[in-house]
Parts: C-alpha cells; sequence; structure tokens
C-alpha cells in the first residue's frame, strides 16, 4: 500500500499550527486583554490561568517550524527569507514576553508594572506580527524556480497589516472566553461582556478578510467563485454566522464552557477557510507541498519519530489541563 508522505506531512504541520492557534493564542490574548483589567489582583489571576501550561503550549510551535524544516526544505528556505523581519519581531516579542511572564511573579511593587506592561506589548507584537505573516503568506510570495524573489519588504502590505490587526482580535476572544471558563465574579463578568464586543469585531474582520482576499490572489477568487466550488464551500461562511450568533447567545448564559468550545470552532473555520484558498499549495501560488517535499527516504524516516514524539506531547498536554482544571481564584498562587 503506498502512502502519500507530503500529504501526511503536511497533515502533521497543519494539526500543529491549529494545535499552537488554539493553545498558545488564549494564552496570548490574556496579555492583549491586560490593558481592559488595571485591578492588579484581577491581573494575578488571568496570568495564573495559564501559568501552569502556557510554555507547553509553545511546544506546538517548535513542532511546526521543525517539521516544515524536515519535511518541506524547500518551503522553509523561502518562508524564511521572505519573511525574516516579522518571524524575527515574533521571536523577540516572545522571549520578551516569557521573561516578563516569570519575572512579574518575583518582582517588587515598583518594577511589576513595567514587567506587567512587558507581558501586554509582548502578547500583542507577537500576536500582531503572526498576522502578518499569515497576510504576507496568503498574498503569495514571489518565486523564480525555486528561489525566493522578492524584496524583504514584501510582506508590508495593508492586507498583512489588516490581517494582524484580525488575529488580535482572535487571539483576545479565545483568552476572554478562556477567562469565562476558569474565572469567577467580576473578572468573569467583564470577560463575558467584552467577548460579545470580539465576537462581533470579529466577524466584521473575517467578511473584510474574506472580501478583500480574492482582489490580492486572483486564484483565490477563482477557487471561491468558479461553480460548483461556490456550492461547496458556501456552507463555511453560514457556519461562521451561525457559531458567531450561538457564541453570543452562550455569553448571556451561565455556561462557562459553550464560549470557549464555540469560539474554538470560529477559529476551526478561518483556519478551513484559509486551507480551501491555498490548497495544494505550501507556497502560494506557485510551489505545491509535492514540489517541495523532501525525498521519501527522510519523509518516511522522520514519521517514524513524529507518530512516537506527537502521542506523547498529547498525552502530557492532557494531563497538565486535567491536572489544572477548575476555577482559578485570587487565592490561588503561582510556584
Amino acid at each position: 500500500m503506498e502512502f502519500d508522505l507530503p500529504l501526511i506531512w503536511f497533515g502533521i504541520i497543519i494539526f500543529a499550527t491549529l494545535m499552537y492557534i488554539v493553545m498558545d493564542g488564549f494564552d496570548l490574548g490574556i496579555g492583549i486583554l491586560f490593558p481592559f483589567i488595571h485591578d492588579e489582583e484581577d491581573r494575578d489571576v488571568m496570568v495564573n490561568t495559564v501559568a501552569p501550561v502556557w510554555d507547553g503550549n509553545e511546544t506546538w510551535l517548535v513542532l511546526g517550524g521543525a517539521s516544515l524544516l524536515g519535511a518541506f526544505p524547500l518551503a522553509y528556505a523561502i518562508v524564511l527569507e521572505a519573511l525574516t523581519i516579522p518571524l524575527l519581531i515574533m521571536l523577540l516579542a516572545l522571549i520578551f514576553r516569557g521573561v516578563a511572564f516569570e519575572f512579574r511573579f518575583k518582582s517588587s511593587a515598583e518594577t511589576k508594572p513595567f514587567w506587567d506592561k512587558a507581558f501586554m506589548f509582548g502578547s500583542i507584537i507577537a500576536t500582531f506580527a503572526q498576522g502578518v505573516v499569515l497576510g504576507a503568506f496568503i498574498s503569495g510570495i514571489s518565486v523564480d524556480g525555486q528561489r525566493f524573489s522578492g524584496s524583504s519588504f514584501d510582506w508590508l502590505s495593508p492586507f498583512s497589516l489588516f490581517c494582524g490587526f484580525g488575529l488580535m482580535l482572535a487571539y483576545a476572544l479565545l483568552g476572554a472566553t478562556w477567562l469565562v471558563k476558569k474565572c469567577t465574579g467580576t473578572l468573569k463578568t467583564t470577560m463575558q461582556q467584552l467577548a460579545k464586543v470580539l465576537a462581533i469585531c470579529l466577524l466584521m474582520t473575517i467578511g473584510i478578510v474574506s472580501l478583500w482576499t480574492p482582489f490580492v490572489q486572483p486564484n483565490i477568487a477563482l477557487r471561491w467563485f468558479s461553480l460548483p466550488n461556490l456550492f461547496y464551500f458556501a456552507p463555511v461562511p453560514l457556519l461562521v454566522l451561525l457559531c458567531t450568533k450561538a457564541l453570543i447567545r452562550a455569553l448571556n448564559t451561565e455556561d462557562d464552557y459553550r464560549p470557549f468550545l464555540l469560539t474554538l470552532a470560529l477559529i476551526f473555520l478561518g483556519f478551513s477557510g484559509l486551507g480551501i484558498s491555498i490548497w495544494p499549495h505550501i507556497i502560494p501560488p506557485t510551489i505545491s507541498l509535492w514540489q517541495a517535499a523532501a525525498p521519501e527516504s527522510s519523509l518516511g524516516f522522520m514519521l517514524i519519530g513524529a507518530l512516537m514524539i506527537i502521542p506523547l506531547i498529547l498525552a502530557y498536554t492532557f494531563w497538565s489541563y486535567y491536572v489544572f482544571r477548575g476555577k482559578v481564584t485570587k487565592d490561588a498562587g503561582y510556584h
């Protein structure tokens, strides 16, 4: 039986990327929400909800990057050269944010506001940079043969900057609904109200990006609006509308889990829309995943390791979230 190894590895990278977006998304979202919360005890609670798991969430970013390097070295080289600046900004922001995360718990009353700002701006900048990378990727990367042929600032466009803003809204909504699930009292109520506004803003942003994308990349317009594709893909925007409506209704109830689950569904629908738009290209609009793949012998050898390590990552991720399940209160400390 023949296995399509490039397709399998593409699925692994997509899975790792989606896991990172989901798990580090609400983590970064908490930092993005910091400007809306001024009470220091409430900020401590917000951070304590992710304190035991935040560093493990970024395992998926490492897995996705390493998989891209090993399985699709051509794509890795082109993406790294084309998007060096926003990727470097993202990594520096994540490092600075990680330092701030640890230092704010051990700082004095005089220095804590500085680390709060570092945590907040690190989260905002890292998320914005990720959105810019996404927007530049959707717009397409200039390739001549098997080499990047554009400039170092091709990523800097109104569309990619708007995608950065859109991802900030998505992560902030993830963070708000995560806090609805994990917190109590006035902080939970505040997040419920804030999540309603964020959900409406995100819906409008998704609509704008969806209408803007075909003008940025003509191949995507042909994919979505040609027949019979239009009928096949129409359920995606309809489901986005239904999920947003259900999310807002759930935020008006005392259900702690449904808002977060519906936000995850929104993120998945947005991710599936991206997949529909660029398939089967790993470097849109010219290089397919089969053209960029490493030799089959390499893909097969790495797959053995991946099939061993991915279940372990899933197991310890599940266990850590299970151990630290439940509500977080103001008397819950970080050790």
